[in-house]
């Protein structure tokens, strides 16, 4: 018998029967979405944080249906850049998909979901919340205590020898171990933080765009200004107007 790809392989499966074996990790939030951010398959622990009773509760709707708008507004953004750029996100540690002001934060990574046409239709994605990571011995675990103390102190000076010792290796081995682990620089990655907090402090406070900056650790207003164009593809003022403006349910 002649030997079978394995994206023929693949295609031969039924892909809800492969969604079945998430049921089995109950620590494991599981998605698929479709271009427009309806869920179109999740497991248990998926519909759990959307607060449902059963899977079909969910299925058809979106992140704005479930959780808070600023919330949903971040995690379609990253299905948005996903799907623009068809390249994956790998273990982007984000608030836990609960209600506004929830300490939890979890690990995810998506991926982008083509059809036999190679078109990009929708992403998959899983998700652990970071103090399960941080219980393993992984690499991820590693850099749990750096990863927490960014998120918590969005602001924090600490600098990549600093961030080191906190785990227990070199400089040299913490930059290699971050970047593998992370897909990105720890500074990178902090600036990321950054802009994150400052999307709460801007949809939610009537802090000016330079104290907002000043006091989240940029170096100035145009360093916030730079950084924050550069992840949202809009600069601070637009992003606030938006958030100000109502929005049809499902839509980013």
């Amino acid at each position: 018998m002649a030997a079978i790809s394995p994206q023929s392989f693949l295609r031969q499966t039924r892909a809800g029967e492969l969604v079945r074996l998430f049921e089995l990790l109950p620590d494991v939030n599981f998605f698929i979405k479709d271009r427009e951010g309806r869920f179109v398959a999740l497991n248990r622990r998926g519909w759990q944080y959307c607060g449902v009773k059963q899977e079909k509760d969910a299925i058809g709707k979106s992140d704005h249906d479930f959780f808070p708008k600023q919330r949903a507004n971040e995690y379609r953004a990253d299905d948005a850049e996903v799907m623009r750029s068809g390249k994956a996100i790998i273990n982007r540690v984000e608030s836990a998909p609960e209600a506004e002001g929830s300490p939890r934060l979890v690990m995810t990574s998506k991926l982008p979901l083509r059809n036999a046409k190679g078109e990009i239709i929708g992403i998959a994605g899983v998700s652990r919340e970071l103090e399960q990571v941080r219980s393993r011995a992984s690499d991820e675990a590693r850099f749990a205590k750096v990863i927490e103390l960014m998120h918590r102190q969005p602001d924090t000076d600490l600098g990549s020898a600093e961030m080191a010792k906190m785990c227990g290796l070199s400089q040299s081995q913490f930059d290699r171990g971050f970047r593998r682990v992370f897909g990105t620089s720890a500074r990178q990655y902090l600036l990321r933080v950054r802009v994150e907090a400052s999307c709460r402090r801007l949809a939610e406070t009537e802090d000016t765009v330079a104290t907002i900056a000043v006091e989240l650790g940029f170096f100035d207003h145009a360093h916030f200004t730079r950084c924050f164009q550069r992840t949202m593809g809009v600069s601070p003022a637009q992003y606030r107007q938006q958030q100000r403006t109502p929005q049809m349910p499902g839509r980013r």
